[in-house]
């Protein structure tokens, strides 16, 4: 029927020995996906300041690229150049610049991180905000 196996078993357990490769901590991993999530909602915002150059978008890019440099140990993070001419719908923008800011904050939420926290939920307050229709001006 079955022959039993002869060699040796090429699989092991973890059990009892030692890891040959770094580890990282929870905190270290939920640094990485937070910094990843702001520098997402970076790139972002930079593209929604080149559609309309605005004061507000201006510091909360500059928040969030000290933000970002915090989390990754003093690397600044790599801002996008965007050409002012390039087909973008801004509600488009605000929606996924909502969407990451709320991953961010679960993220940061998650990890104590209280200056994040204030900074992802006033961005998406913001990104909101930018999405709701504006009445219109009476003559």
């Amino acid at each position: 029927m079955y022959e039993p196996i002869r060699s040796k078993s090429v699989h092991s357990t973890m059990a009892g020995t030692p890891t040959d490769f770094p580890r990282r901590s929870r905190d270290e991993e939920l640094d990485i996906q937070l910094a990843g999530h702001l520098a997402a909602l970076l790139a972002v915002t930079d593209e929604l300041r080149a559609l309309a150059p605005d004061t507000g978008l201006d510091a909360a890019a500059e928040r969030l690229a000290e933000q970002v440099t915090r989390l990754r140990g003093g690397q600044a993070p790599v801002r996008l150049k965007v050409a002012a001419g390039q087909e973008s719908r801004p509600a488009v923008l605000h929606r996924r610049a909502h969407t990451l800011a709320a991953r961010a904050l679960v993220v940061a939420a998650s990890r104590a991180d209280t200056a994040v926290a204030i900074l992802t939920a006033e961005r998406m307050d913001a990104h909101s905000a930018a999405l709701e229709p504006r009445p219109l001006a009476s003559r």
